[in-house]
């Protein structure tokens, strides 16, 4: 299961992405986790990171592409991954797709979020995050019980982050239409692309995210194997013996039953029509026979009275004296 998520900044990508990695058991690949963990591991990478930041530059391509590389390649990821916030733009996409294609993992699906920019504004400007626990809230549509603690923890350490602001946002949702918005396209060419409304409550909007990923990916990764087979085999087994004498006999009585049926119900069919269409077939033989010679003879008789009738009058007639 391989799927990519899509959306503006605040659009509730990393959220989701979260409850998918604990419903599918397939990590969550978030670009910014990655680059921080480098640069608290001060490794090789973390280390190429925190030159780009120093020098006050973006972090490029070829070292975000190689950090996700590596994060694909590690064991949690066979049997699949979300990738959150990655790729940004169609270059990114496009060495993506080679470095998977040289895995033979392609991407399955591409999930693109879709809220309205008034909606988005509220839900980042108003995000509240957990320094200990890391929950977060929105003052405006997921507020605390308590104000300013934290309702998992009772931490009263609750922050926001600094791209959070107003005028940040504005410049990070520029950035994103200007970049990341052709990968919309991008994906829907390859016939990835599934567009999901996020507005509405976030278990709703993680149920509808859900039938998406069951009815695209699920059914084709499903493979009945001989073992399959043979548990599924096994199982109907005991539950039959369990049943005991009563559902073995009804076991066998319906197969039995229905057998009968069917061949009393033939047996019937093949005695009853024959006979009758043979009775009723004689029947009108034997009356158009009977009757047509009757017929005919009849006329005959009529015809030769008639003769006889004539030739008598004609008899009659020499007879008298002239």
């Amino acid at each position: 299961m391989r799927i990519v998520l899509l959306g503006a900044p605040g659009s509730g990508k990393g959220t989701q992405a979260k409850q998918l990695s604990t419903h599918y058991r397939i990590p969550q690949i978030s670009t910014g986790d990655i680059l921080r963990a480098a640069v608290d591991a001060d490794n090789e990478l973390g280390k190429r990171v925190s030159a780009s930041l120093k020098a006050g530059q973006l972090v490029s391509d070829g070292i975000v592409i190689d950090a996700v590389t590596d994060s694909l390649r590690a064991p949690d990821s066979r049997r699949g991954f979300i990738l959150d916030g990655f790729p940004r733009n169609i270059p990114q996409a496009q060495e993506l797709d080679t470095r998977l294609s040289w895995m033979d993992r392609p991407v399955q699906l591409a999930l693109n979020f879709c809220i309205e920019p008034e909606r988005l504004l509220k839900r980042v400007t108003g995000r509240i995050t957990c320094s200990d626990c890391g929950a977060i809230y929105n003052r405006y549509f997921i507020p605390t019980e308590k104000r300013g603690v934290c309702d998992q923890c009772g931490s009263a350490d609750l922050t926001r982050r600094s791209d959070d602001q107003a005028k940040t946002f504005s410049k990070r949702l520029d950035a994103y239409f200007v970049e990341s918005e052709p990968l919309i396209d991008y994906f829907r060419a390859q016939q990835k692309l599934r567009t999901v409304q996020v507005e509405e409550d976030t278990t709703q909007v993680f149920e509808v995210i859900c039938s998406v990923i069951d009815a695209e990916i699920r059914p084709f990764d499903k493979k009945v194997s001989a073992g399959d087979i043979t548990t599924r085999s096994a199982s109907l087994t005991s539950r039959v013996i369990s049943g005991g004498a009563v559902e073995r006999a009804k076991a066998k009585k319906k197969p039995a039953t229905a057998k009968a049926k069917l061949k009393a119900v033939t047996k019937k069919k093949i005695a009853k029509k024959p006979v009758v269409a043979k009775a009723k077939a004689k029947t009108v033989i034997k009356k158009k026979i009977a009757k047509k010679p009757v017929a005919v003879k009849a006329r005959g008789k009529t015809t030769k009275t008639a003769v006889q009738k004539k030739q008598t009058a004609r008899a009659g007639g020499r007879t008298k004296p002239r």
